[in-house]
């Protein structure tokens, strides 16, 4: 079953360094909230428009046609990242000029699923998006970066125990472990959700930030 394969403990973690920027894409919360803020259907390029209203998208290449392809990468990067996240009590339906979250999984989610494998698996590896990886790394920093001031999260560290206290780990926790735990709390307490709390989704942002600067995180 497609929810059995797609819940948060599955999540498949990329084996290249390619394929591994450090730290999630920023942009999978603040999209969380935009969907979550209004029942309509979103064109990607509105998605993009709003997220730059809010600092959060920057130009990412001098040259404007492969600056709108690297937009557009990153937002559907973000997109089926965030689809993952949510199945199976939500599903995120990621077409480039109709996307929409929806509070019922429709019954044909796991054809739907299947049918856009080849392209989510292009959108998911970073390699496409015609770049080195420090690059990729650099510009989700920045992304962090910028995010961090739209949240209000504490620029300042936490020590590597009280964060893993946050992330109800312990030392032993491997990187698997706290990659998981990450994307699990910050969907339980994004403030857009139904029993989501602010203060608790800055703290684990907080606490994310410290163990993926630890390089705890690949």
């Amino acid at each position: 079953m497609l929810f059995e394969k797609h819940s948060t403990a599955s999540l498949t973690e990329p084996s290249s360094e390619m394929s591994t920027p450090k730290g999630d894409n920023p942009l999978i919360w603040p999209l969380l909230s935009l969907l979550q803020s209004s029942n309509q259907s979103w064109k990607v390029h509105h998605l993009a428009a709003e997220l730059q209203k809010k600092g959060l998208m920057h130009d990412l290449d001098p040259l404007p046609e492969k600056d709108l392809f690297k937009r557009n990468f990153l937002l559907m990067n973000a997109l089926y990242e965030l689809q993952d996240i949510l199945l199976p009590k939500q599903w995120l339906q990621v077409k480039s000029m109709e996307i929409q979250l929806f509070r019922i999984v429709p019954s044909n989610a796991d054809l739907l699923h299947r049918q856009d494998a080849a392209l989510r698996d292009y959108y998911l590896d970073w390699k496409n998006y015609d770049t080195c990886v420090n690059v990729v790394r650099e510009m989700l920093e920045s992304f962090w970066s910028s995010y961090q001031e739209y949240i209000g999260i504490n620029i300042q560290l936490m020590n590597k125990g009280h964060a893993l206290k946050v992330f109800e780990l312990d030392e032993t926790a491997s990187n698997r472990d706290i990659r998981r735990q990450w994307k699990k709390l910050a969907l339980k307490w994004h403030p857009d959700r139904d029993q989501g709390n602010a203060e608790r989704f800055k703290e684990v942002c907080e606490a994310w930030q410290t163990l993926r600067d630890k390089s705890l995180v690949a």
